[in-house]
């Protein structure tokens, strides 16, 4: 009886979970991938500057207390002239362990850090796809998603205060 009662002050004893913010990468996987090269094999042989056009996108998704999806989609297509010698779509995926952040920090984490954790993964398959393809290699220059969330920031206070002024704009010209 005695050697059960230390076992539980034992157990009583053991550390808490660390306190302050916690970030993991539980784990990265490929969601979706799709290459199209629509005039192949004619395309091979035009001549002429490819054009290339990237668009990006994030999806975030809370999947538990802890833990959210943050889904990087990358789209890049390649023109030469008027035809599409490419496209190609890759949405890279990460669930993510986000615990201990404020509002406002842990928006910015899902919005920099995970997709800094995603990029280099999207990058390898876009790049794979593209050389598979039968397309010289291609690889995409790194990206400054604190820039690019900063940016995004701006852009959202820009339209909070522009839909404020046309309520206030409204209400004074109901008022009159």
């Amino acid at each position: 009886m005695a050697e059960q009662d230390t076992q539980n002050g034992a157990a009583a004893a053991t550390p808490e979970a660390p306190q302050g913010p916690m970030f993991t990468v539980e784990k990265i996987y490929l969601k979706d991938v799709s290459f199209e090269a629509p005039g192949a094999p004619q395309v091979f042989n035009e001549e002429g500057q490819p054009n290339l056009q990237m668009n990006l996108s994030q999806k975030v998704q809370r999947l538990g207390e802890r833990a959210y999806e943050v889904v990087l989609g990358v789209t890049l297509t390649c023109t030469i002239g008027d035809k599409t010698a490419y496209l190609c779509e890759v949405q890279q995926a990460g669930v993510f362990g986000l615990a201990g952040f404020d509002d406002q920090r842990l928006d910015a984490m899902l919005g920099t850090h995970c997709p800094n954790t995603l990029y280099p993964y999207a990058r390898q398959v876009i790049s794979d796809l593209i050389q598979g393809g039968g397309f010289p290699p291609f690889v995409l220059q790194p990206l400054n998603f604190d820039q690019l969330y900063a940016e995004g920031l701006r852009q959202r206070a820009q339209q909070q205060a522009q839909g404020n002024g046309s309520l206030a704009d409204a209400e004074a010209a109901g008022n009159a």
